[in-house]
């Protein structure tokens, strides 16, 4: 096959472009070439252009013709604009990577499955990646472009700790000092590692029974915060000191964090993925959080230019920690 990803280095897709490339898959990559963190595999073709310069792209994809196209980094109805313009009439599938922060919040039944409604009032983000999805399907119903939609659930590599504030979530329990966990923390979660993500999608490139479909790929663990604190704690070698804070306490101080938080993070989200399973029958997430927390403390360790502690994020947090602390009973 001939495929481009639009991206390709990221947190998620970087694992899709090594593992397409050590399965054969004639691979281009639309973007800036300005990736240091994730390096692109040599055997991979780069167009170097910007997806956000509709001018910049159509030079770099020239006259093309692809048998998938993925785009990674489409955020809003108007990154899916771009895509149509561009694409129309020279791709046989075309990919939208999604999210299933889009499905209905709080969710009205578990597991979520894809027959879930897609419906979050709470965050920005989700209902963009909704009205993208929307867009798509007319698309494709009207015979513009042949789609499936994946919806990815916080998935993760060795640089994406699960906390908001990244590395300084890590510095805070190395210190001792108090990790903000949501809620009471009891609340299920699913993380993703983006190598088990990769062996899932790739099955659904060139897959005919794929198109007009959406698919999440999620893991099959369900962990609580307090045990995704207490795993992270134990890679770094230390005992967590944990302070619970109600969400929507946490928007009152940060609508951004408080929205991922009540858009997401702070409802139970476990997954049915039987669907993608019709597809790809052998998939199994096999990498669980306990390895994949210990291969982000190794890749800080090793990397001490990233060890990069946000102040302003520290005084914040430290702020919404006293506040909960002092509003408590004597």
């Amino acid at each position: 096959m001939k495929v481009l990803f639009i991206g390709g280095s990221g947190i998620i897709s970087s694992a899709c472009t090594a593992l397409a490339v050590e399965r054969g898959i004639d691979l281009y990559l639309l973007n800036r070439g300005r990736t240091a963190t994730r390096p692109i595999p040599a055997a991979a073709h780069i167009l170097n252009g910007d997806i956000r310069d509709p001018a910049s792209a159509a030079a770099a994809l020239g006259d093309h013709h692809f048998d998938v196209v993925v785009d990674w980094i489409a955020f809003t109805p108007d990154h899916i604009a771009t895509d149509l313009a561009l694409l129309r009439g020279r791709v046989g599938q075309f990919v939208f990577i999604s999210s299933a922060s889009a499905y209905q919040k709080p969710p009205a039944r578990l597991p979520i499955t894809e027959a879930t409604p897609l419906d979050n009032p709470f965050w920005q983000y989700s209902r963009n990646k909704i009205a993208c999805e929307e867009l798509l399907l007319a698309a494709h119903r009207d015979g513009d472009l042949p789609v499936t939609i994946v919806r990815p659930s916080h998935t993760y590599d060795r640089t994406l700790l699960p906390f908001h504030g990244g590395y300084s979530a890590l510095d805070r329990l190395r210190r001792g000092k108090p990790l903000l966990v949501h809620g009471d923390g009891t609340s299920l979660w699913t993380l993703t590692h983006h190598r088990d993500f990769a062996r899932a999608f790739l099955g659904l490139l060139g897959e005919p029974r794929a198109l007009g479909e959406a698919y999440h790929i999620t893991g099959d663990e369900w962990l609580s915060w307090n045990d995704i604190a207490r795993q992270l704690a134990a890679a770094a070698g230390v005992e967590p000191h944990i302070v619970h804070v109600p969400s929507d306490t946490v928007a009152r101080f940060d609508p951004g964090w408080g929205d991922s938080l009540l858009g997401d993070k702070s409802h139970c989200s476990i997954f049915d993925n039987s669907k993608i399973r019709t597809i790809v029958p052998d998939f199994r997430a096999e990498i669980p959080f306990a390895e994949g927390a210990r291969e982000i403390v190794a890749w800080y360790d090793a990397h001490p230019e990233r060890q990069t502690v946000d102040a302003a994020f520290e005084a914040l947090t430290d702020r919404i920690i006293a506040a909960q602390l002092a509003a408590r009973p004597a």
